[in-house]
């Protein structure tokens, strides 16, 4: 494509069709690609302003090629919430899951054999957690210092207990001790991401239509939203957190790290930063961030005054 090319280029919608899910993961591999995190806030400043400038001339600036634009288009992406435009905090960025979980779950699943490791390392991975599902959510709703507390709380505890009953469980050095951190974390994400986004339940989150008009908010599409987010972080989770043990267990008895236990670490947090680096936008492309839905199948206050030729309507799910 060149930069010669006259057909305007819509800044709002992916270069890729989100209809399909391999349209999702191109979108996911460019936008949660680790290199983005790298970005000084200069650069992101830079890439908002080349976008607005387009969104409002549709001309390209001098000097911009279409295919820069589009690549400016992706860091703008990562770095921005859809919905709000604020800069969202650089480890609550899609863009830092790989190198943050890469270290995170890597200790989970290297220090799972004390309680008190188990204790410090899900409570490390609830707070980043806390983190991202804030930057993450849905719409412009504030919430408040109360909720936050409250969400953290919870989320920790239900890691922790959850963590550690299981580990009680299964005792000695099994196979099936090393899925203990990953029962944390389905504990943990079942907890934390509701009542991170609980006003979203209770007020609902804005729907739009296919012109960006403003309807309302619904909670039908809040409860989907939710789940949608809930299930996609587990099986996020899931191939780091059940490959990197099976791969562990049987390179723990090879003479080799036998002899350097030491490495043991290390191992596991660059294998588990290899999954990561797939599953991460695998799992975020399993549901589109832009859904789609009837109008009748949302609340009928929705439908009262909205133009009858209205079939459809859009939410942001956030991630």
């Amino acid at each position: 494509m060149s930069s010669k090319e006259l057909r305007p280029i819509n800044i709002d919608e992916p270069r890729w069709d989100q209809n399909t899910y391999i349209g999702r993961a191109k979108f996911y591999f460019a936008t949660v690609n680790p290199r983005n995190i790298f970005y000084s806030s200069k650069s992101l400043d830079e890439a908002k302003n080349v976008i607005d400038t387009y969104r409002k001339t549709r001309e390209l600036p001098a000097g911009v090629s279409v295919e820069q634009l589009y690549r400016l288009k992706d860091i703008y992406d990562s770095a921005f919430h859809p919905e709000t435009g604020q800069k969202i905090t650089p480890i609550g960025r899609m863009s830092a899951q790989v190198p943050m979980n890469m270290l995170i779950t890597g200790c989970m699943m290297t220090f799972y054999r004390t309680n008190p490791a188990v204790v410090f390392w899900q409570w490390v991975n609830q707070s980043f957690n806390a983190v991202v599902n804030y930057s993450n959510r849905s719409g412009a709703a504030n919430v408040t210092q109360t909720q936050l507390g409250v969400a953290y709380a919870c989320a920790t505890t239900g890691a922790v207990v959850t963590a550690l009953g299981t580990k009680s469980l299964i005792q000695g050095r099994s196979l099936l001790a090393r899925f203990v951190p990953f029962f944390g974390v389905v504990a943990a994400n079942c907890v934390n991401i509701p009542i991170m986004r609980y006003h979203e339940l209770r007020d609902g989150i804005s729907v739009y239509t296919e012109n960006n008009t403003l309807l309302g908010k619904s909670k039908i599409a809040a409860r989907n939203a939710i789940a949608a987010v809930v299930f996609s972080r587990i099986v996020m989770a899931f191939p780091s957190m059940s490959l990197t043990p099976v791969v562990m267990h049987r390179l723990e008895r090879r003479p080799f790290l036998r002899k350097n236990p030491v490495l043991l670490g290390p191992v596991s947090i660059l294998l588990t930063g290899f999954v990561l680096l797939f599953a991460t936008p695998l799992a975020c492309a399993i549901f589109s961030q832009k859904v789609w839905v009837p109008i009748q199948q949302l609340e009928p206050h929705l439908k009262e005054g909205t133009d009858p030729n209205v079939g459809r309507v859009y939410y942001n799910k956030g991630l």
